[in-house]
Protein backbone atom coordinates (compact mmCIF):
# COMPACT_ATOMS: atom_id res chain seq x y z
CA UNK A 1 0.00 0.00 0.00
CA UNK A 2 2.91 2.35 0.68
CA UNK A 3 4.19 1.85 -2.89
CA UNK A 4 0.84 3.00 -4.33
CA UNK A 5 1.01 6.19 -2.29
CA UNK A 6 4.56 6.83 -3.50
CA UNK A 7 3.49 6.30 -7.12
CA UNK A 8 0.56 8.69 -6.77
CA UNK A 9 2.75 11.38 -5.17
CA UNK A 10 5.43 10.92 -7.86
CA UNK A 11 2.80 11.14 -10.62
CA UNK A 12 1.38 14.30 -9.07
CA UNK A 13 4.83 15.90 -8.96
CA UNK A 14 5.43 15.03 -12.63
CA UNK A 15 2.08 16.56 -13.65
CA UNK A 16 2.80 19.69 -11.56
CA UNK A 17 6.25 20.06 -13.17
CA UNK A 18 4.75 19.69 -16.66
CA UNK A 19 2.11 22.32 -15.85
CA UNK A 20 4.84 24.65 -14.59
CA UNK A 21 6.81 24.24 -17.84
CA UNK A 22 3.68 25.03 -19.88
CA UNK A 23 3.00 28.18 -17.87
CA UNK A 24 6.64 29.26 -18.28
CA UNK A 25 6.60 28.59 -22.04
CA UNK A 26 3.34 30.50 -22.42
CA UNK A 27 4.57 33.59 -20.56
CA UNK A 28 8.20 33.80 -21.65
CA UNK A 29 8.29 31.85 -24.89
CA UNK A 30 6.17 34.22 -26.94
CA UNK A 31 3.21 31.84 -27.07
CA UNK A 32 0.83 34.16 -25.28
CA UNK A 33 -1.71 36.02 -27.34
CA UNK A 34 -0.84 39.68 -27.82
CA UNK A 35 -2.76 41.75 -25.32
CA UNK A 36 -3.85 45.29 -26.02
CA UNK A 37 -2.44 45.27 -29.55
CA UNK A 38 -3.95 46.71 -32.72
CA UNK A 39 -3.81 45.24 -36.23
CA UNK A 40 -2.07 46.76 -39.24
CA UNK A 41 -1.79 45.30 -42.74
CA UNK A 42 1.04 45.43 -45.29
CA UNK A 43 1.73 44.01 -48.73
CA UNK A 44 5.13 42.56 -49.72
CA UNK A 45 6.51 41.53 -53.11
CA UNK A 46 8.41 38.80 -51.26
CA UNK A 47 7.93 37.83 -47.63
CA UNK A 48 10.55 35.11 -47.69
CA UNK A 49 11.46 33.97 -44.17
CA UNK A 50 8.39 35.56 -42.56
CA UNK A 51 5.67 33.36 -41.06
CA UNK A 52 2.78 33.74 -38.63
CA UNK A 53 4.35 34.42 -35.23
CA UNK A 54 7.42 36.23 -36.60
CA UNK A 55 8.56 39.15 -34.43
CA UNK A 56 7.78 42.76 -35.31
CA UNK A 57 10.49 44.99 -33.84
CA UNK A 58 11.02 48.69 -33.32
CA UNK A 59 14.59 49.78 -32.49
CA UNK A 60 15.45 46.13 -31.84
CA UNK A 61 12.66 45.67 -29.28
CA UNK A 62 9.79 43.28 -29.95
CA UNK A 63 6.56 45.31 -30.15
CA UNK A 64 4.33 42.83 -31.96
CA UNK A 65 4.09 39.82 -34.20
CA UNK A 66 2.75 38.62 -37.53
CA UNK A 67 -0.80 37.33 -37.05
CA UNK A 68 -1.81 36.34 -40.60
CA UNK A 69 -0.34 35.90 -44.07
CA UNK A 70 -2.00 35.12 -47.40
CA UNK A 71 -1.24 35.43 -51.09
CA UNK A 72 -3.36 37.99 -52.93
CA UNK A 73 -4.22 36.14 -56.18
CA UNK A 74 -4.87 39.34 -58.13
CA UNK A 75 -1.64 41.18 -57.25
CA UNK A 76 0.56 38.12 -56.47
CA UNK A 77 1.79 39.86 -53.33
CA UNK A 78 2.02 38.55 -49.76
CA UNK A 79 -0.71 40.25 -47.73
CA UNK A 80 0.43 40.36 -44.11
CA UNK A 81 -1.39 41.33 -40.92
CA UNK A 82 0.61 42.31 -37.85
CA UNK A 83 -0.39 43.12 -34.30
CA UNK A 84 1.42 46.04 -32.65
CA UNK A 85 1.47 46.82 -28.92
CA UNK A 86 -1.33 49.27 -28.13
CA UNK A 87 1.05 51.55 -26.21
CA UNK A 88 3.03 52.22 -29.42
CA UNK A 89 1.59 54.97 -31.63
CA UNK A 90 3.16 54.76 -35.09
CA UNK A 91 3.25 57.74 -37.47
CA UNK A 92 1.33 57.08 -40.68
CA UNK A 93 4.51 57.27 -42.76
CA UNK A 94 6.16 54.38 -40.92
CA UNK A 95 7.92 51.81 -43.12
CA UNK A 96 7.86 48.03 -42.59
CA UNK A 97 11.01 46.21 -43.71
CA UNK A 98 11.90 42.51 -43.79
CA UNK A 99 15.23 42.39 -41.90
CA UNK A 100 17.64 39.61 -41.07
CA UNK A 101 19.38 38.84 -37.79
CA UNK A 102 22.55 37.96 -39.71
CA UNK A 103 23.83 35.44 -42.22
CA UNK A 104 22.56 32.45 -40.28
CA UNK A 105 19.83 34.17 -38.27
CA UNK A 106 16.14 34.31 -39.02
CA UNK A 107 14.12 37.14 -40.48
CA UNK A 108 11.86 39.59 -38.67
CA UNK A 109 9.81 42.66 -39.56
CA UNK A 110 11.32 45.99 -38.58
CA UNK A 111 9.26 49.13 -38.12
CA UNK A 112 10.98 52.35 -39.23
CA UNK A 113 8.92 55.29 -37.93
CA UNK A 114 8.60 58.43 -39.99
CA UNK A 115 7.99 61.99 -38.88
CA UNK A 116 4.30 62.47 -39.64
CA UNK A 117 2.09 64.21 -37.11
CA UNK A 118 -0.70 61.69 -37.79
CA UNK A 119 -0.74 58.11 -36.50
CA UNK A 120 -2.01 54.84 -37.94
CA UNK A 121 -5.52 53.84 -36.95
CA UNK A 122 -6.21 50.16 -36.13
CA UNK A 123 -6.63 48.18 -39.34
CA UNK A 124 -4.75 50.70 -41.50
CA UNK A 125 -2.39 49.59 -44.27
CA UNK A 126 1.33 50.31 -44.15
CA UNK A 127 2.09 51.42 -47.70
CA UNK A 128 5.89 51.73 -47.43
CA UNK A 129 7.23 48.17 -47.37
CA UNK A 130 10.54 46.62 -48.36
CA UNK A 131 10.78 42.93 -49.18
CA UNK A 132 13.47 40.50 -48.18
CA UNK A 133 16.67 40.28 -50.20
CA UNK A 134 17.76 36.82 -51.29
CA UNK A 135 21.30 36.12 -50.10
CA UNK A 136 21.82 33.62 -52.92
CA UNK A 137 20.88 36.22 -55.57
CA UNK A 138 23.28 38.72 -54.01
CA UNK A 139 26.11 36.17 -54.01
CA UNK A 140 25.41 35.24 -57.63
CA UNK A 141 25.53 38.91 -58.66
CA UNK A 142 28.84 39.31 -56.83
CA UNK A 143 30.40 36.15 -58.28
CA UNK A 144 29.22 36.65 -61.86
CA UNK A 145 29.79 40.40 -61.81
CA UNK A 146 26.34 41.01 -63.26
CA UNK A 147 24.72 44.09 -61.88
CA UNK A 148 23.50 47.49 -62.88
CA UNK A 149 26.99 48.97 -62.35
CA UNK A 150 28.77 46.78 -64.94
CA UNK A 151 26.49 47.68 -67.87
CA UNK A 152 28.07 50.98 -68.90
Amino acid sequence: MASHTTEVITGGLVVAAAAGFLVYANQFGGLAAPSGGYPLTASFRSAEGITVGTDVRLAGVKVGSVTAMALNPSTFRAETTISVDGAIELPDDTALVVSSEGLLGGNYLELLPGGSAFNYEPGAEIMDTESSVSLIQLLLKFVTGSGDDSAQ
